[in-house]
């Protein structure tokens, strides 16, 4: 196996499993000049990741309280270094702690990594993450996320998590982004049949309750 085909499987692996090149190449994600340590992603990722962006039907006390557990912990520098890992899991669980502490320094970093898409199962977290912070800048962020990518039907990613978020952000604020995007969005599920038409906001607003539980937890 030579270096390019073990960097492909890297790649694989970190979440970057379609190659694509959006019109941000003008944007510079953040990225780490290091690895994490196996200490650092045992504490701070593994046992996180794959409980973000799941609801079973019901607010899981375990997983609220095992949150409240660590937030008091949680710093800008642990924030930074699991977004700046170019991997789906740290990156997600960055996004996710920056809303736990409602730390909105980050919401550049964030959009940037929305935009440019370069792993995948990410995006549907960092859609959570601006509803939750619900600043005109995230707004701004979703709305140029779907303004591209609803274009795309070649591209199945994390179209439908950023079109609930802008619904719930509408709900709360009174406004109506939804409709800039709603006739795109019958054209990008025509090749979709298991995507729904409708757009509904109920699973979202339900794991924001797991967020604004957390977030108002005083440490």
């Amino acid at each position: 196996m030579d270096d390019k085909e073990i960097e492909a499987i890297k790649l694989h692996v970190a979440g970057a499993t379609v190659r694509h090149t959006p019109p941000f190449d003008d944007l510079k994600s953040f990225k780490n000049d290091f690895e994490l340590s196996r200490d650092f992603l045992d504490k701070w990722v593994i046992p996180f990741f794959m409980n973000i962006g799941h609801f079973s039907g019901h607010l899981d006390t375990k997983w609220i309280d095992s949150l409240k557990r660590i937030k008091c912990e949680i710093t800008p520098e642990i924030i930074e270094q699991n977004l700046g890992d170019f991997n789906w899991r740290t990156r997600q669980t960055g996004a996710y702690f920056s809303a736990l502490t409602n730390q909105t320094q980050f919401i550049d970093i964030i959009g940037t990594h929305l935009l440019k898409s370069e792993v995948s199962y990410a995006g549907g977290a960092y859609c959570e993450v601006f509803a939750s912070f619900n600043l005109p800048k995230c707004i701004d962020y979703l709305n140029l996320y779907l303004d591209y990518y609803l274009t795309k039907p070649d591209l199945w990613f994390d179209q439908k998590d950023a079109m609930e978020a802008i619904m719930y952000l509408d709900k709360i604020n009174s406004t109506n982004n939804i409709d800039r995007h709603r006739s795109n969005w019958i054209q990008f599920i025509k090749n979709k049949p298991n995507w729904p038409e409708e757009i509904t906001t109920d699973n979202l607003e339900k794991r924001l309750q797991v967020i604004e539980t957390v977030k108002k937890y005083a440490c």
